[in-house]
């Protein structure tokens, strides 16, 4: 939280609250605990942005099957980048600036962690044995770049206006027992008749 809470965010707080959050003194990095660590190999997608060499921020929504994002230690996450609109302005951004901040969301449970780190882009043409570790099995061959991302900071965000939203197959596995048992009131109808 040092990383965020800056001496502008801090008299903005004062301001608008009559008092300033506490800094907290000495711990250089957050490490990940297992809360943190099922959270994201829970889930499926994830926004990332990073800053441009004109100063300008850029979010970019990043996707996969569960797990995806990668817990490699307490202090690093890395993902697999698959062939896409071919315009790498994360890339080209992270090779100028290597801040990089992600934020992760649970719809359906109205929970958000964000995370803050420095970034490395590796070639995945390079790193074969990197590829296999970190990319989904079926998709190796679509693979062109490898993120690595060194943990810094995390905070768990307040979920109060998070809209709750759902996957199709969430929908799905919730809508199912009742297509189920409205097929067998109807079966039961027309035996009945």
């Amino acid at each position: 939280m040092q990383t965020v809470l800056t001496p502008s965010v801090l008299a903005a707080q004062e301001h608008h609250f009559g008092r300033r959050n506490a800094v907290p003194i000495g711990q250089e990095r957050d490490p990940l605990t297992d809360d943190e660590r099922r959270f994201i190999e829970a889930r499926d997608s994830f926004y990332m942005a990073t800053v441009s060499e004109t100063g300008w921020p850029y979010v970019q929504h990043r996707g996969g099957a569960p797990g995806f994002l990668r817990v490699l230690s307490s202090t690093q996450l890395a993902f697999a980048d698959y062939k896409g609109n071919r315009q790498v302005l994360s890339t080209g951004n992270l090779a100028a600036n290597d801040r990089v901040a992600l934020v992760l969301m649970d719809y359906p449970n109205r929970e958000r962690l964000k995370i803050l780190g420095h970034a490395r882009v590796e070639d995945a043409r390079q790193h074969p044995e990197l590829v296999a570790q970190i990319a989904e099995p079926a998709r190796h061959r679509a693979v062109e770049r490898l993120f690595f991302i060194e943990v810094l900071s995390f905070d768990w965000n307040c979920p109060q206006y998070i809209t709750p939203r759902y996957t199709a197959a969430e929908v799905e596995a919730t809508v199912a027992p009742l297509r189920a048992r409205i097929a067998e009131l109807e079966a039961q109808l027309r035996t009945n008749r």
